[in-house]
């Protein structure tokens, strides 16, 4: 049996086609996605909603999961990930290794971040099963792997003190900003292009705006006066972004990380312009199921199929990259590298959902 589309699924749908498109730089289709008019992107939609969605996994307040099958969801989740990372990872640098030799050059091989697995491949192999060491567009599983780790603290923290969940979180969210914390990669000196320590803050307030009660109850109640409000935040912020508006990172006072744009560190106007976003669009799925059924279904069975989704156009962001790079750009081949992936992305859906009903009629 399908499962029906809902507003998760949808935007969870909608987030990993626009990743998908933005992980081609320079394609001509990522002029249509809304980071170009929005402090946040698409990373920070997968996230909340990746913690809306273990809200929802952690069982209902009246029948909560036993601690130890919690941790044990919980921690395959992690293990899934991490695997999935693992394998995409093996497969972009054969890509990348592939198509230098096709191509004769070399400098493909140091392509995001690349050159450490090709150079000094020890020490880089080694990143890599440690998540020390991820590859650009690559990045953002080993976040997820760190916040499926400590989701049994965030749920058992919930279960147990709920109204501590949230201030802990912002206790860490602005220490990390304040004192300029990293999370350090080896074996290239740098850092987490996602820092966790900050990124979990978004996660979290998926995980609280999931629940019955608490701010969540407040926001449920107020959702038309909050809208009205986040009106005028979303306009503004992208005239800022559209006019190139934003401060000058060198005039700000200390500490700099409250008032800057950075995404390693999810700013404070990152997190404040994505919850307006989010106001405000929320609204919109109702109507857009309405007049267009069929793309609320297909974007629906994308997330809910998250991970394959994901990893599947991870792959397919770098073979358009490698495409564009071997026979030039335009838009007519950009449309081609669009629909192929955005097709593609539906099979991958489609054949996961298969073999889940295949499995359960077994």
């Amino acid at each position: 049996m399908v499962r029906p589309a809902n507003a998760i699924d949808f935007w969870r749908g909608f987030a990993l086609v626009t990743i998908f498109i933005n992980h081609i730089p320079g394609i001509y289709f990522e002029r249509f996605t809304h980071r170009n008019v929005s402090l946040s992107d698409s990373a920070e939609l997968f996230v909340f909603l990746a913690g809306w969605a273990l809200r929802l996994a952690v069982g209902k307040p009246e029948d909560p999961l036993p601690t130890g099958q919690l941790v044990a969801r919980l921690g395959g989740r992690a293990l899934k990930i991490y695997a999935a990372q693992l394998l995409i990872i093996s497969i972009a640098i054969a890509m990348l290794a592939v198509a230098s030799k096709l191509l004769a050059n070399p400098l493909l091989l140091e392509w995001h971040n690349a050159a450490a697995v090709f150079y000094n491949p020890v020490d880089a192999h080694i990143g890599l099963v440690l998540l020390t060491h991820q590859l650009g567009y690559f990045d953002i599983l080993p976040l997820y792997v760190v916040l499926m780790l400590v989701a049994p603290l965030i749920a058992l923290l919930h279960r147990n003190a709920p109204h501590w969940l949230l201030p802990i979180s912002l206790a860490i969210y602005f220490s990390t900003l304040v004192f300029e914390i990293t999370v350090p990669s080896w074996p290239i000196e740098g850092q987490w292009f996602f820092n966790p320590l900050a990124w979990q803050l978004i996660f979290v307030l998926g995980f609280v705006l999931a629940r019955e009660r608490g701010p969540s109850a407040f926001v449920r109640r107020h959702i038309g006066l909050i809208r009205i409000v986040c009106v005028p935040i979303v306009l503004l912020t992208a005239l800022i972004v559209w006019n190139n508006w934003l401060p000058d990172p060198t005039r700000m006072p200390e500490p700099r990380l409250l008032f800057v744009n950075a995404k390693t560190f999810l700013s404070p106007m990152r997190v404040l312009q994505f919850l307006a976003l989010a106001a405000v669009f929320s609204a919109t799925y109702p109507y857009i199921e309405a007049i267009a059924r069929p793309l609320t279904g297909y974007l629906s069975m994308l997330g809910r199929n998250s991970l394959e989704v994901f990893c599947v156009g991870s792959l397919l962001s770098l073979g358009g990259q490698i495409v564009r790079f071997a026979y030039g750009a335009s838009v007519a081949g950009d449309a081609v590298i669009v629909v192929v992936g955005v097709v593609l992305l539906g099979v991958t859906a489609w054949l996961s959902e298969w073999r889940e009903r295949t499995r359960r009629r077994a």
